[in-house]
């Protein structure tokens, strides 16, 4: 047969002795022409469907898959559904179960010779995710945890490994020699709790500062290395049992070691030494960023040739990486969105592309598969809700952290395609496991969001505010504070209030710190000696209310914390801090800053957040300090502080604060009501005997103290009001607001609808323009929010 009928091949001798080939011989090879880029619609005919071009239809499969899961996610995330539910649900949809049924379709859009450049970006996503999963870690958080922590970890990963090993030595006579591999896949993954999955789920919950997101955290951290390391022994054993595979156990243990040794001893200095190149303060340079990026590819190649699953060598570098900033933190900072957001859900995506609901045989397997994953699922449920229970774990709690930790996501997901691509699962096997990610996926969200409510804990807290706390009893106040600037200014605040050994104060200051390159949150309690990594900025606000609290020694007691966490979550360790110490009053910094030249600095979206949030969930009252540095003072000269009353649970809680301070003959306090021409309309019936019993009590206290001064102004609506509200700029130091009224208070009519600010309130919201020329400091107080059993 002539060789010229086959363009692609021909035949090939040895060369001569000059290195030159024979006439009419030629070396073999093989090769394809992958078209790559298109020409464009305007060239040859063929050249107008792009879709035969690989660049353009990978790119069109990526927006199509980005596109579909962002619209699913729109959709199901209103039935509290978590991301990875939209990402299955994408995949199938775009797999044989849905379109695969149109085969025109299917085959132009998604075929089989394409498969191979989505799974390499799916792969490629993933090894960055985890390995900024191991970033975000912190070992040394293993050492820290308590007993608690660690009973539950331990048990929960030893027992359903134990049990696993029982069942598939009793029952391995009875399944399929063929089918035996699989079934013991299943329950060894089934036995995995890792880490990056429960910690998306409790950030998707939003209770990963509360107490039982600190214990999930905590245990599944324990869980996930215990785990992993018996899952390694026990592989290496089974090695060990076979007499041919002896020297393959010591060849596999010798690169594995060898791996570690690479990890810490290149890995490791190699990032001491970016941050030893680094200027403090600032993140690490792109080229050390794409440096790392190289590394990681690097470890990958050298995991793979060691025999290890490609995902564990990015996992133990990610480690080996000092979290949190400069090094961490920029990390994170600059590959959290493209991995996370795109090339890591694809992973998942593709899985959910191979799942054929439609071509189902053997279903007495399938029943068998159902049957070994809902038997894991329930031993996993009991090896954790019974050790959580022992250690005094409430029963809701308990069946919360249960099924939190018992949760599948994108890890289980690279498991189950390693075994599909490696032939231990077939098709079916591997569309029942991707399935039952889904589920459980699902059902966790669910069952953990109904079970544990964090705002329940609040439910029927009574009476802890201003008002119903004796003038001859103990304050406590909870300062919270993001910079320098917020404790300076709630320290004369505080010393306002005017301390007394009959009226002592108790401060609680938590210095919120947000948590950069890094998943552990952590709540430092100061004095029990521990240490913050934050930095000089945080020691020099511990090192001010230590001194504030020698200045007033035996009537004030200051107790200072540190919760470095996520920004969209500190409002739960504010909560939760005040809720523990009983507080009567929660002190916020306002998002705004100005200078001592009256410019403003900052207005941090984020910040605003924070406070809207404690706003809605505080267990006692709030307030929020707008700081020109004019609430600065002078321990020698007077106070001047303005009350604007208006009427309302919130300027009766604002007054009582502003008569304590009273007590104080620096502080001269200065009360001005609001009252409207017709004095029947506003208020209800009920707050207005409020209001007048508090102002009567008023004016009896200002008998007898020359530095209280009551008086009344007349006005028709909000405009009136403006007037004489701007007036009081000049004359204090502090003018004191409620935050809400009613809305058909005359004082205030036409002044909500230029209200920007509705954490603040109409008067406050004027009082914090950012372009008010007369600086003035301003505190808004909100009365606390009882809520009913």
């Amino acid at each position: 047969m002539d060789d010229d009928n086959f363009p692609f091949t021909s035949s090939s001798p040895l060369k001569n002795n000059e290195g030159e080939l024979p006439v009419n011989v030629r070396d073999d090879f093989c090769y394809i022409n992958i078209a790559l880029h298109s020409t464009g619609v305007w060239g040859y005919e063929e050249a107008r469907s792009f879709l035969q071009h690989t660049l353009p239809r990978v790119q069109l499969q990526l927006a199509i898959i980005f596109m579909l899961t962002q619209s699913l996610h729109l959709l199901l995330r209103r039935f509290h559904l978590p991301r990875l539910v939209s990402e299955i649900m994408a995949g199938i949809i775009l797999g044989p179960t849905i379109l695969g049924q149109i085969p025109k379709i299917q085959g132009t859009l998604f075929p089989p010779e394409g498969e191979v450049y989505l799974d390499l970006l799916s792969k490629i996503g993933y090894i960055f995710f985890i390995f900024l999963s191991g970033v975000k870690m912190d070992p040394r958080t293993v050492l820290r945890t308590g007993v608690k922590a660690w009973s539950i970890g331990v048990l929960a990963a030893m027992t359903p490994i134990t049990a696993g090993m029982i069942l598939t030595q009793k029952n391995q006579d009875k399944i399929n020699k063929y089918r035996w591999p699989a079934y013991k896949s299943i329950i060894g993954i089934q036995s995995l709790f890792p880490f990056p999955v429960i910690a998306s789920l409790l950030v998707d919950l939003k209770i990963m500062n509360s107490e039982l997101g600190r214990l999930a955290l905590a245990s599944a951290l324990i869980s996930d290395f215990v785990s992993n390391f018996i899952a390694t022994f026990i592989s290496y054993g089974r090695l060990g049992q076979m007499g041919f595979a002896g020297s393959i156990m010591l060849h596999s243990t010798f690169l594995s070691s060898c791996l570690i040794l690479f990890i810490l001893f290149v890995g490791r200095p190699l990032c001491l030494w970016i941050i030893q190149k680094t200027p403090e303060g600032k993140p690490i340079s792109r080229f050390h960023v794409v440096l790392m990026s190289l590394l990681v590819l690097v470890v990958v190649l050298l995991t793979d040739n060691v025999g290890l699953n490609y995902q564990y060598g990015p996992f133990l570098l990610g480690l080996a990486v000092p979290d949190g900033p400069p090094l961490g933190a920029t990390l994170v900072d600059r590959l959290e969105t493209l991995i996370a957001g795109l090339l890591a859900p694809l992973l998942v995506t593709c899985c959910g592309m191979k799942v054929n609901l439609v071509e189902l045989f053997d279903l007495q397997f399938i029943a068998g598969v159902w049957l070994v994953l809902l038997v894991c699922f329930l031993m996993k449920l009991a090896a954790i809700f019974l050790p959580a229970l022992v250690c005094r774990v409430p029963i809701r709690d308990s069946a919360a952290l249960a099924f939190t930790m018992s949760a599948q996501g994108i890890v289980h997901m690279s498991f189950y395609y390693y075994n599909s691509v490696n032939q231990t699962f077939d098709g079916e096997t591997f569309s029942m496991l991707t399935m039952s990610v889904l589920l459980q996926a699902a059902t966790s969200n669910l069952i953990v969001k109904s079970l544990y409510d964090y705002s329940r804990m609040y439910t029927g807290y009574q009476k802890r505010d201003i008002q119903h706390t004796s003038p001859k009893s103990e304050l406590r106040v909870l300062s919270c504070a993001h910079r320098l600037d917020d404790v300076l200014a709630a320290k004369n605040i505080l010393e306002a209030s005017f301390p007394t050994k009959e009226s002592p104060l108790a401060i609680y200051a938590l210095h919120l710190v947000e948590l950069i390159g890094r998943t552990h949150p952590q709540l430092i309690d100061h004095q029990l000696g521990q240490k913050s990594s934050s930095g000089n900025r945080t020691q020099k606000m511990i090192e001010i209310l230590y001194s504030f609290e020698q200045q007033y020694s035996g009537v004030v007691i200051v107790q200072q914390f540190t919760a470095m966490s996520l920004r969209k979550f500190m409002h739960h360790d504010i909560c939760t801090l005040a809720f523990n110490k009983l507080a009567s009053l929660i002190i916020l910094p306002f998002h705004r800053k100005w200078n001592h030249q009256g410019k403003m600095i900052m207005d941090s979206s984020s910040l605003r957040t924070i406070n809207s949030s404690v706003l809605d969930l505080a267990p006692c009252s709030v307030s929020i300090l707008v700081d020109r540095h004019k609430a600065r003072r002078n321990p020698l000269s007077t106070y001047n502080v303005g009350v604007a009353f208006f009427g309302g649970n919130d300027d009766r809680e604002a007054l009582a604060y502003g008569r304590r301070m009273a007590q104080s003959p620096s502080v001269n306090l200065t009360v001005t009501r609001f009252v409207p021409w017709d004095i029947y309309v506003g208020d209800s019936q009920w707050d207005a005997v409020l209001d007048a019993e508090i102002l009567k009590d008023t004016r009896m206290q200002g008998a007898n103290q020359d530095n209280i001064v009551y008086r009344e102004e007349r006005v028709k609506d909000g405009a009136e009001t403006a007037l004489l509200v701007h007036a009081m700029e000049e004359a204090f130091d502090l003018i004191m607001v409620g935050r809400r009224h009613n809305d058909d208070t005359p004082q205030l009519l036409g002044l909500s609808e230029w209200n920007d600010l509705p954490e603040l309130g109409p008067i406050g919201d004027m009082l914090s323009a950012p372009d008010l020329s007369t600086p003035v400091s301003v505190l808004v107080v909100q009365h606390q929010t009882l809520k009913n059993k």
